[in-house]
């Protein structure tokens, strides 16, 4: 039977990850601190509590007498000190895979680094990354990490996540529109009509790839892979998405982004640029696809949101970083919505248009009454 150590696997990638290996025959063991127990996790897998994250503990982890001298066959690191956990394992594994951020690139966090600003659309993995800590301190560690583990695993596979959601996340970006709706509101606020794509990955889809290096391990050898939903859904998409999944409708005020100081949380970034992945890769080599397609795995969230929902000021909340304060977000449509009124007509001779190569709905009528075949 084929070994398994999952450092992690209590997270929200964790779970269906470690369903995953169980159901594909794997003999699962887990490392955690044993604050967070699922009753998803099934029973047969084995729990070894200790801290991730201290240096001791680790070294502890990795001494041959921990597991009676038997190898794993794969360690998955999900969680902890990857440089660490990376310099202990070599030598001593099989295949090593590991879990890091989309924050590696240059200008994801600071878009300013491109001019003008904004990431290139799609970013694909050998796009620039952090070289220097001032301009990205986090993004900056993030690089200095993955070189450390290619440096000890030359065929380790590497996994670049962008934000996730589904249940148990602990940046419920979709709670910024249930929380709403279970408070009754009936218009929320977004910027520049809420175009904004950025790329997020639903927990069982970003398991399934992390499976997906198991299962094609030559293929996956000495490489990083971007991973994400197959189709990167605009933040008014997700906000219809979710409205629908909860027979409810939003009726959606768009502002310039200037002006939009509610839709900071959804944007999650200073500038409503865009922040999409290339997952060519990861698609081709290692023959990912969505296990839940994008829009079901926003209407499951949304559901599991309400089931399942955020303290009120709490931890998700106060990441999140929003005040729901609809008083203040009233007194801003209402004034957006007198300052419109307000505009004068521009009286323009001959009104723009779309272009003559535009056909569709609003644009140039079709020569001809009837097709002539």
């Amino acid at each position: 039977m084929t070994r398994a150590l999952v450092i992690g696997g209590t997270g929200p990638t964790g779970i269906p990850l470690v369903q995953d290996l169980v159901d594909l025959g794997y003999e699962v063991t887990i490392v955690h601190r044993g604050l967070h127990e699922r009753t998803e996790t099934p029973s047969e897998v084995v729990h070894v509590h200790t801290d991730p994250y201290d240096g001791e503990s680790l070294r502890q982890l990795f001494d041959a007498r921990t597991f009676g001298n038997q190898r794993f066959d794969v360690v998955i690191a999900m969680y902890g000190r990857l440089r660490r956990i990376a310099e202990l394992a070599a030598g001593q594994i099989g295949q090593f895979v590991s879990v890091g951020g989309v924050p590696a690139y240059l200008g994801w966090m600071n878009p300013w680094m491109a001019d003008p600003p904004g990431l290139p659309v799609p970013v694909a993995e050998d796009a620039p990354t952090v070289a220097h800590a001032e301009d990205d301190e986090k993004g900056y560690r993030i690089v200095r990490t993955e070189e450390a583990v290619f440096a000890h695993h030359p065929r380790a596979s590497h996994f670049r996540y962008p934000y996730v959601y589904g249940p148990h996340q602990l940046v419920p970006r979709e709670w910024l529109v249930v929380r709403r709706i279970l408070d009754g509101r009936e218009r929320i606020v977004v910027a520049d009509d809420g175009l904004t794509l950025h790329h997020h990955g639903y927990t069982e889809n970003l398991a399934h790839a992390l499976v997906l290096a198991l299962e094609h391990p030559g293929a996956a050898a000495g490489k990083i892979f971007n991973v994400g939903d197959e189709e990167v859904l605009s933040i008014r998409q997700v906000v219809e998405l979710i409205a629908t999944a909860l027979g409810r409708h939003l009726e959606i005020v768009s502002m310039p982004f200037e002006l939009a100081l509610p839709a900071r949380p959804l944007l999650a970034q200073p500038l409503p640029t865009h922040r999409v992945l290339d997952i060519s890769r990861v698609r081709n080599d290692l023959g990912y696809r969505d296990v839940v397609p994008a829009r079901a795995a926003i209407a499951a969230t949304a559901r599991w949101l309400v089931e399942h929902p955020c303290a009120r000021g709490g931890q998700e909340e106060l990441v999140l970083t929003d005040p729901f304060d609809y008083a203040a977000e009233d007194r801003l449509i209402e004034a957006w919505s007198r300052a419109i009124d307000a505009l004068p007509d521009p009286a323009f001779a001959t009104v723009p248009g779309y272009g003559l190569a535009y056909s569709g709905p609003g644009g140039r009528p079709r020569s001809n009454e009837e097709f002539d075949a």
